[in-house]
């Protein structure tokens, strides 16, 4: 276990040399993706400016799922960037290589490239966590902090699960399947907002295929003490973090079975 940490530290440290040399052009793109970010959270502003309020949700609250998830999906997003380019490495036959190691194989994939880039999203959605977290009335106590922890460290776990799932499609498909990114980004955009404002058929997926609720909104309603209109209860609104990790555990034992299935480039 010890042996596998510091050589996933190592290919990190390799990776954050490669991306330091250019520092003027990394800090451009940090800046580029920071502003990105931004803007859409100002499209959440100017919503609520135009409602006042989103079916008796303030803007400080909205602000709260927004900075968690966002902050979930920026750690994920940088250290799961090798998941998300792996379709190349099965191409190339890369992956061959990578087998011959005595290394886990999800280990070496992850291990491939730190995002650094990744910085300007997790800066932006921290400084709105942290302006929604002072704008809420909130009594911060040690167990409420452990869960806002808990919940984006779940959250980080689920996406990594997504990248991991949509990765191991190109054992059977080579490409990487665009339509996995729906679920990926286009999960970050829903779980920006409370799930009780969709329709039920649409919360069924992100309940429970797909279960962005659980690193985001129910234990947002247990850090904000609201009554869930969709009758959740307190203890699960507690537990629903680990969710993500129970999902980013099943995602790796599917990357498995698509590792026992890949049958070499042929080349």
């Amino acid at each position: 276990m010890f042996d596998s940490v510091r050589l996933y530290a190592r290919y990190l440290g390799i990776s954050l040399r490669a991306q330091m040399q250019y520092r003027a052009s990394f800090l451009t793109a940090v800046a580029t993706r920071f502003l990105q970010t931004a803007v859409e959270f100002l499209a959440v502003l100017a919503l609520f400016d135009r409602f006042g309020a989103l079916r008796g949700w303030a803007l400080a609250e909205v602000a709260l799922l927004y900075g968690m998830i966002n902050v979930a999906f920026a750690i994920a997003e940088g250290f799961g960037r090798g998941f998300d380019t792996f379709d190349r490495m099965v191409k190339t036959g890369e992956f061959d290589r990578i087998l011959l190691r005595p290394r886990h194989t999800a280990l070496q994939v992850a291990g491939v490239e730190l995002q650094l880039l990744r910085l300007g999203r997790l800066l932006q959605g921290l400084l709105v966590l942290s302006w929604a977290s002072l704008a809420l009335d909130i009594a911060w106590t040690p167990p409420r902090i452990a869960l806002l922890f808990v919940a984006v460290a779940g959250g980080a776990c689920l996406f990594v699960g997504l990248f991991i799932l949509q990765a191991t499609l190109a054992f059977w498909t080579t490409e990487t399947l665009e339509i996995a990114n729906t679920v990926t980004y286009g999960g970050v955009e829903t779980a920006q907002y409370p799930l009780a404002i969709y329709r039920p058929w649409f919360r069924t997926i992100f309940i429970y295929l797909v279960p962005l609720g659980a690193v985001s909104y129910f234990p947002a309603m247990a850090i904000l003490g609201k009554a869930d209109p969709l009758g959740s209860s307190t203890l699960f609104q507690w537990l629903a973090p680990l969710i993500g990790v129970a999902f980013l555990l099943a995602a790796l034992r599917v990357w498995h079975v698509g590792v026992r299935h890949y049958r070499s480039t042929g080349s």
